[in-house]
């Protein structure tokens, strides 16, 4: 750990919740790592702007904020480059260690190697997928900048297991060598457990991006066979996306408004926990058919659930399936609605299964503590 705090470290990433890159950041901050650079660019083009931390010691010295930014994707990844190549070479110092979460990240991290401000990079892969945007030029030039990034940098951060094995068999890309695991995690210590009595014992939770391969559609589907079981049915769905209005349009449709709660996003860490917490059971009913990301990444709301003491409903699409399933802390649905209502109406009339799968899921994702997680890949570096 003392050679963690000696050293300097630039993270550069995107962000729109708290992330990975926010998890590092936390952790080189409470080993006071001698130098921090933090910086983020956001992943939209709403009211976001980007941003760089000085944090030296454990203390954040200064945040400079830049308000260029356009409603162009493309330009703004231009800019972003930009941002990141002038806050670094403005500050005049060298680093030993680049963290680029994400290709575009990583490219920077590998631009200023070659200018001799960094003497390391490691690309921190937290989703792949091989259809990454409809465009074929975009998803051409996305996958070769990720296979620069591969090829050139230190060392490769994968999130999951997959994704290796997805750039071989998709892009013959192997360098299996540079690729290591390194899953996210959790901090254990700041999730505050609610006792299971203080639950609302027949609530269901998601949380994530409203997306229609997330599934979501499929378990409101579901409701009016579980109301039949369960009068008292509660379903919650944290988070936005494209395709909320759908789905707040199911929900008027079918007539379930008051089964079914919409909050948006919830950015404030410790409000989303204690949120969380309220339920007794959590759902990723992720469609087997159109799994991108979700397939070769290591889904973050999965940990989250978890920790919070929530049993999963699941499809078989993270990696980890099967895995969180043989623990008994979660349960593997095929993507059908029938199966799902049969899921979640076996849970959550089952007050003592509920209990013994939320007792095997606090057990179970304390062995993704972050510390645990980035003290183990600084050491193998």
């Amino acid at each position: 750990m003392k050679r963690i705090s000696k050293c300097k470290y630039i993270i550069a990433t995107h962000y729109c919740v708290y992330g990975a890159a926010h998890a590092l950041r936390e952790f080189l901050i409470q080993n006071k790592s001698n130098r921090v650079l933090f910086i983020a660019h956001p992943l939209n083009t709403g009211n976001e702007k980007s941003y760089i931390e000085v944090i030296d010691n454990g203390t954040i010295q200064s945040k400079n904020i830049s308000s260029i930014r356009t409603r162009f994707p493309i330009a703004n990844y231009l800019i972003e480059i930009l941002l990141t190549l002038i806050w670094v070479l403005a500050k005049r110092r060298k680093y030993h260690l680049f963290i680029g979460v994400d290709n575009l990240n990583t490219l920077t991290g590998l631009v200023l190697r070659f200018l001799g401000r960094v003497k390391k990079v490691i690309y921190y892969t937290i989703d792949y997928s091989p259809q990454r945007f409809q465009n074929k030029i975009l998803n051409y030039l996305y996958h070769k900048i990720d296979y620069i990034c591969v090829k050139h940098a230190d060392v490769i951060w994968n999130v999951s297991p997959r994704i290796a094995k997805g750039r071989e068999k998709i892009k013959g890309i192997n360098y299996l060598d540079k690729q290591k695991v390194v899953s996210i995690g959790i901090w254990p210590d700041r999730v505050k457990i609610t006792p299971f009595k203080k639950r609302k014992q027949h609530q269901l939770v998601f949380l994530g991006h409203l997306l229609e391969k997330q599934g979501v559609q499929l378990v409101i589907d579901a409701i009016p066979n579980i109301i039949k079981k369960i009068p008292d049915f509660h379903f919650l769905i944290i988070g936005g996306g494209e395709y909320e209005s759908i789905l707040k349009n199911q929900v008027k449709k079918l007539k379930l408004n008051k089964y079914v709660t919409f909050t948006g996003w919830i950015k404030d860490r410790q409000k989303l926990d204690k949120i969380l917490s309220e339920s007794v059971c959590a759902i990723a009913p992720y469609s087997p058919n159109n799994a991108g990301f979700s397939y070769y990444a290591d889904p973050t709301k999965i940990k989250d659930y978890l920790s919070a003491g929530l049993p999963v409903i699941m499809t078989n699409v993270s990696h980890n399936a099967y895995e969180i399933q043989k623990n008994k802390c979660g349960i593997v649905v095929p993507y059908e609605k029938t199966k799902i209502a049969s899921a979640i109406i076996k849970l959550l009339s089952n007050k003592e299964l509920l209990i013994e799968y939320r007792r095997n899921a606090l057990k179970y994702i304390k062995k993704y503590d972050w510390n645990r997680i980035f003290d183990k890949a600084f050491r193998e570096l």
